[in-house]
């Protein structure tokens, strides 16, 4: 089955595009969904989406840059631009992408559908055709803990960057992304995410306690999408961002 996220920072547009398609007579599943472009680069490297539907407008990063950087890291990845803005600009710039399909919104569901469809048949192919190849023997350089050290100094020195995850790290020392998934895993005991996302709430704990307004804070540690800065703060510290600053005022 192909993997679908969707990306779209209007909530009852999720749900929309979810209930309005067939999944299972087109193959497919959705597997994760992001209310921004920021969100989804955090987040792509786990859930590994075939196909990525995303919105045209949105914060901190729109579907035109979520592309942009996207294509150039996942060249596999199928996008597929949805949009409410009948721009030209816009569809030039989309034009000059990697992107398989432009679509207007509001969604028709036959037309959705249909694009799906044309969508799977490629993927079907490009599939056949990569069984027909032996397997891939390309020497991957070997990774020992010193390199592993390494990268999470590039980790610690770079978490502020937006756009870092683990098949730009990864790029950047010369591994696959999966052969440094897996041994990063097997050195620290935490995956890729789990590590960078440590850096980024660690740096967030000190400027809480330096009474910084969380705005600042998510952009300061590289997640300038507020809303999933907030998601990961709880998630980490078991307190929302409010909560915490109020907690160590008290203390």
């Amino acid at each position: 089955m192909y993997r679908v996220m969707i990306i779209d920072d209007e909530i009852s547009a999720r749900n929309l595009m979810k209930v309005s398609v067939d999944w299972d007579k087109l193959d497919m599943y959705v597997v994760g969904e992001a209310g921004s472009g920021i969100e989804a680069i955090n987040i792509i490297d786990d859930v590994k989406p075939d196909i990525a539907i995303v919105d045209i407008s949105m914060p901190f990063m729109n579907g035109i840059e979520f592309t942009e950087v996207a294509s150039k890291r996942y060249p596999d990845l199928a996008i597929i631009i949805m949009t409410a803005m009948d721009d030209f600009e816009y569809a030039r710039r989309c034009v000059s992408l990697p992107v398989f399909e432009y679509m207007l919104k509001p969604i028709i569901r036959s037309e959705v559908n249909a694009t799906l469809q044309k969508l799977k048949e490629k993927l079907d192919r490009r599939r056949a055709e990569s069984k027909a190849f032996a397997n891939d023997n390309t020497y991957e350089p070997d990774m020992d803990r010193s390199m592993i050290d390494r990268i999470k100094d590039y980790i610690s020195v770079n978490y502020q960057d937006s756009k870092i995850n683990l098949t730009s790290v990864a790029q950047q020392f010369g591994f696959s992304s999966s052969y440094l998934s897996r041994r990063f895993k097997q050195e620290t005991g935490k995956n890729f995410i789990e590590y960078l996302t440590e850096c980024r709430m660690e740096r967030a704990i000190q400027l809480a306690h330096d009474n910084c307004k969380m705005f600042c804070t998510s952009s300061e540690v590289g997640i300038p999408d507020t809303a999933y800065f907030g998601k990961c703060f709880k998630k980490y510290t078991g307190m929302s961002y409010s909560e915490f600053m109020a907690t160590k005022r008290k203390q």
